[in-house]
């Protein structure tokens, strides 16, 4: 998906690091993962199985092993966008999923102090 057909002030911003970015899109009801020159569109559910096959990599072995490359290629079953990132590539992707998910977590927490002040 380009960028150009998606009005970007429709987005909103949930987490940025150097590497990337994540936007939500509140009127398409999905994800839009900004990483590695690529701009790719995700649902909840998919956004979250990209963050398990993420953190599933251990980046140590795949640093030890004097075999093969030191390359990963990421993808999951139904999902239509693959990733061949390299280990500090996935580093930042594992920093970047990690951040996006701690705020989710932040905001439901605010949303919930809120309710029981209210309620």
């Amino acid at each position: 998906m380009e960028k150009a057909c998606i009005d970007i002030n429709e987005l909103v911003n949930v987490f940025s690091n150097t590497h990337g970015s994540i936007y939500q899109s509140d009127k398409l009801n999905c994800f839009y993962v900004d990483f590695g020159g690529k701009f790719a569109r995700f649902n909840c559910l998919s956004l979250q199985k990209l963050k398990k096959v993420v953190e599933d990599i251990d980046i140590e072995a795949l640093l030890l092993n004097t075999h093969k490359a030191d390359f990963e290629l990421v993808t999951f079953n139904g999902c239509e966008h693959i990733y061949l990132l390299s280990a500090l590539e996935i580093i930042a992707l594992k920093d970047l999923l990690q951040g996006t998910f701690t705020m989710f977590k932040l905001n439901h927490l605010i949303s919930d102090c809120l309710y029981r002040l209210v309620y």
